[in-house]
């Protein structure tokens, strides 16, 4: 039986964050930043930014559901964002930073709604959930140079203040699904 291959797309805030974390999970292909989400066809990361677009940062995630399932994805997500806090991650302010699952298909929708009532229900989060769950609208990538971002700039100011202490807590949380190459990083 060939691989066969799934998509997640996932908006937990700045899309440097979620593509960093994804990008080192055992069973992950790739992952592109992108925005989905709103109204404006093939949006720029200036209009994005301005929160007029109503389009979302987002990371588009390829994985091999033999080796990590889409359940899985949604275990990492709730754990590495705050998806509490409405339109908001850290001071990421605006609709474009929203937590939100963009479901591919109704049996993603099942699972996201039910991962969701469950992450509610479990004691990560003090506060209420406020997760959006919305089917995929297009996704447009974003502008090359946001592509791998992490790995191509881990000492730009937002990296080394935001995204390096997010990977040190998710690597430790998270050992156990790692691509080999990340467990040594």
């Amino acid at each position: 039986m060939a691989n066969r291959r799934e998509t997640a797309t996932l908006g937990a805030g700045c899309f440097w964050c979620i593509e960093a974390v994804y990008l080192e999970v055992e069973g992950v292909e790739s992952v592109v930043s992108g925005y989905t989400g709103g109204a404006v066809e093939h949006p720029s990361y200036e209009a994005v930014c301005s929160g007029t677009t109503g389009h979302a940062e987002v990371a588009q995630i390829a994985f091999d559901p033999a080796i990590i399932s889409f359940t899985e994805i949604l275990e990492i997500f709730w754990q590495t964002h705050d998806p509490t806090t409405l339109n908001r991650q850290g001071n990421d302010v605006g609709t474009q930073y929203r937590s939100a699952i963009f479901y591919h298909d109704e049996e993603q929708q099942r699972i996201a709604e039910q991962s969701k009532k469950e992450a509610d229900a479990s004691d990560l989060w003090i506060n209420p959930i406020v997760t959006e769950i919305a089917p995929l609208a297009t996704f447009y990538p974003a502008e090359g140079y946001h592509q791998n971002f992490y790995q191509q700039n881990p000492y730009q100011p937002y990296c080394m203040m935001v995204i390096h202490p997010k990977m040190r807590k998710f690597r430790k949380a998270f050992e156990n699904k790692l691509k080999a190459s990340a467990s040594a990083a």
